[in-house]
């Protein structure tokens, strides 16, 4: 990760050209590497990082940007989101280890409340967590006439078997989640989250979700993926044959959700998964939530169903103003069911057409 900087490049002629600085210290000794991008040219050169260098007769000097490289934390992507990133400014790091699997931290942000960030992403922010839970939970079990019996793969944090318990039709939860560090770290700092381990319908295992799944053919009502991004360990979870696998886990009629990333970023990432899901699915669609904290402010949810009459945006079950209030709900409503599924123009002629 880089922290970024303004420089001013000044010539013995004192001309100036401004420039980008940016700069990280690497994962072994030898000092902090930096790269100089020159807005003028898009040049760049590469060395060892000082606060003032002198070469020849150029002369650079370092001016601090607004980002504090100690008290903010920026999610910079190139694979994923090349060209921009999101900020929080840090007031604290609350934990910060490497498992198994992955990097994990969790910090204090001053704005959005407490963090997770696996492999320097962030997967929720206490501020805007709910969003993202109830909407994955909900537009599967909603998009099935009777789901009793409910597979969570990945979720370690805990919030969407939080939201899952909530619905009255489920009575048994399974979930399996990788890596056991994200399970045990959520309960000590993310709570509002993991409580969702807590509830007598779950059943938690620390292993591999294709595994499970294999030994788990024909059993599920509704299958929920909720996975960090198509890199690392997540990457295997937007192949066709974790769908293929899926699709042989479900009772007939079965539903699944998986995480979908956002059209905004990459459409074309979108749609070839969503072909992957229309050679085992008859019915496949995408829906959407708005996350402020998550890349461009979205994210989709893949939905397919193995019933060819499943209508996505006519939920089988709708709940009532006090439904909603007595399960604690936010963010889904009926009618925010009915509007996820439609689409802007361009989206639905990327994805569908």
């Amino acid at each position: 990760r880089y922290s970024s900087y303004f420089v001013t490049l000044r010539y013995s002629s004192n001309a100036a050209t401004n420039c980008h600085f940016l700069f990280r210290p690497p994962r072994l000794a030898g000092g902090l590497v930096f790269k100089l991008v020159f807005s003028n040219s898009g040049a760049y050169a590469g060395g060892a990082l000082q606060r003032e260098w002198s070469a020849a007769s150029w002369q650079y000097k370092i001016r601090e940007r607004n980002m504090n490289p100690a008290e903010w934390f920026s999610e910079i992507s190139d694979e994923l989101w090349p060209g921009q990133c999101f900020s929080l400014k840090v007031k604290s790091v609350l934990h910060e280890e490497r498992s198994k699997y992955q990097d994990i931290k969790i910090v204090q942000s001053e704005s959005h409340g407490v963090v997770l960030i696996l492999d320097g992403i962030i997967q929720c922010t206490e501020r805007d967590e709910f969003a993202y839970q109830e909407q994955i939970s909900f537009l599967p079990l909603c998009c099935h006439p009777n789901p009793q019996k409910v597979l969570i793969v990945g979720g370690g944090d805990g919030g969407v078997a939080r939201e899952v318990v909530k619905h009255p039709s489920v009575t048994e939860v399974h979930q399996v989640e990788i890596d056991e560090r994200v399970v045990e770290l959520s309960k000590q700092y993310l709570p509002f989250m993991a409580c969702g381990f807590d509830s007598p319908k779950l059943r938690l295992t620390i292993g591999d979700g294709f595994e499970y799944m294999k030994q788990h053919e024909g059993v599920f009502d509704v299958i929920i993926t909720d996975s960090s991004d198509p890199i690392g360990p997540a990457e295997s979870l937007f192949r066709e044959s974790y769908f293929e696998l899926a699709k042989r886990a479900l009772r007939p009629n079965g539903v699944i959700c998986s995480q979908g990333g956002s059209f905004w970023l990459d459409p074309s990432h979108v749609r070839s998964t969503l072909d992957y899901c229309r050679k085992h699915f008859p019915r496949v669609t995408y829906g959407l939530a708005a996350v402020p904290s998550y890349p461009t402010g979205q994210i989709g949810f893949f939905i397919a169903s193995l019933n060819p009459e499943t209508k996505f945006a006519e939920p089988c079950r709708t709940f009532d103003e006090k439904e909603i209030d007595q399960m604690g709900l936010r963010y889904y409503t009926t009618d925010v069911h009915r509007a996820a599924f439609t689409l802007p123009r361009f989206a639905a002629k990327a994805l569908y057409e």
